[in-house]
């Protein structure tokens, strides 16, 4: 694999120069120290200005054969399908919108548009020497994503799994009733608590707050919940962990929890582990998936 260009649009914009499977100099918006900037604020021409603006400070450092970006949402043939966390990517042709933003500055190179937890996924895969192997994460931040190496046929929108049949659960941010990800992502948090920030309510559950340490443990089954199910469908094995919303999993509740949900024989074996710096991670998958044909 030669020199690429990893972007990831999620929280901020990142965009890294990878040789091979070893991330470079990385460009940040907003930069360390700047301001926060909710990316939910900004147009599409707004992100895609900034991502060209990085690719091309990058492209003077030396030539890429390549370009891989990932973005959240429901992502196929380099159309953002769906993107209830970031509402402005809905119906964008990324792949074709990004490649001509770069030709206009002057760079011809192949664009390839991927779910940013696939990214991650392909991330882990290629620094951990198994290329060949099966890869599963879940990313756990203001949104829940689901990544898979290799991906395989179908959606696979899988923090969107329906794991309660409460009619009451309708955090989930794009509109459905009891899925994952409106109990475990970030905006779910906030709307249930409305006083209390994701990080503030496992603090309380740590100090033994009733309601807060209930939902601890009701988030951790959510959690298992929805990977039992992906080892029913896709088999059992080890799941990575990652995001920000990672430092608060406790593997061996979630464990245990799997297995209490996981009980046929041949499907028990599962288990977890966290993987630190995601964003790099995704930024070398992504590049990676570039240049694969």
């Amino acid at each position: 694999m030669g020199r690429a260009v990893g972007v990831l649009a999620t929280r901020y914009i990142w965009v890294g120069a990878v040789d091979g499977t070893t991330l470079g100099n990385v460009r940040m918006y907003p930069a360390a120290g700047e301001p926060a900037i909710d990316l939910k604020s900004l147009s599409v021409d707004d992100i895609l200005a900034r991502i060209c603006e990085a690719v091309v400070a990058l492209a003077q450092e030396g030539p890429f054969d390549s370009v891989g970006a990932g973005f959240p949402g429901l992502v196929r043939n380099g159309v953002i399908e769906e993107a209830p966390n970031l509402g402005q990517f809905k119906g964008q042709r990324m792949r074709d919108r990004l490649a001509g933003a770069l030709r206009r500055e002057g760079i011809d190179a192949p664009v390839t548009v991927i779910n940013s937890a696939d990214a991650l996924a392909a991330g882990i895969a290629a620094t951990h020497e198994a290329l060949e192997k099966l890869v599963r994460v879940w990313y756990l931040g203001d949104g829940v994503g689901f990544g898979r190496y290799p991906r395989g046929e179908g959606v696979w929108e899988a923090g969107h799994s329906v794991v309660t049949l409460d009619p009451k659960e309708r955090y989930c941010a794009c509109g459905g009733q009891g899925h994952l990800e409106g109990i475990v992502g970030n905006r779910a948090m906030r709307l249930r608590f409305l006083d209390l920030e994701p990080e503030e309510v496992f603090a309380a559950a740590r100090h033994g707050e009733p309601r807060a340490a209930d939902f601890v443990k009701y988030w951790h089954r959510a959690l298992a919940a929805a990977t039992a199910t992906i080892v029913q469908l896709d088999g059992p094995g080890r799941f990575y962990l990652a995001g920000p919303n990672a430092d608060f999993v406790d593997t061996g509740r979630l464990g245990i929890d799997l297995q209490d949900m996981v009980k046929m024989s041949p499907l028990q074996g599962s288990f977890f582990e966290i993987v630190p710096t995601s964003h790099d991670l995704a930024l070398i998958g992504a590049a990676v998936s570039s240049g694969m044909k």
